[in-house]
């Protein structure tokens, strides 16, 4: 998942920011199910870099999930840094091919005091 608006949509100087990713993921499944809480279930993976929730700092930002699939067995690094990630440079060093699929999703801080304050 990553930010190409960091730090903000109109000097995107930090794009793209790394905020998760999950490799060796071996099926595409869509888990559409609940655990006991009500949660989804966290898909099955490695977990490569940790995730980081969206705190966008101004504008709207845009949030990408992008889903590759590996053509074979291979050891694919996690990068040492989430600043300055360049999504299509990282595919094309691990011979990750054309994305299978992307989505992403709108976010942006709330205007008032802050945001949302955690009690």
């Amino acid at each position: 998942m990553v930010d190409p608006d960091e730090p903000s949509p109109s000097d995107p100087n930090l794009r793209e920011y790394l905020h998760w990713y999950l490799g060796d993921k071996e099926s595409c499944r869509v888990f559409v199910t609940r655990d006991d809480d009500g949660y989804p279930p966290v898909p099955a993976g490695q977990e490569m870099v940790c995730y980081e929730s969206p705190r966008p700092s101004m504008g709207i930002h845009r949030f990408v999930f992008v889903l590759f699939r590996q053509l074979g067995r291979q050891t694919v690094y996690a990068p040492g840094w989430r600043q300055n990630f360049n999504t299509r440079d990282f595919a094309e060093l691990h011979n990750l091919g054309p994305p299978v699929a992307a989505v992403y999703f709108n976010c942006q801080r709330e205007s008032g005091s802050g945001g949302r304050r955690r009690q």
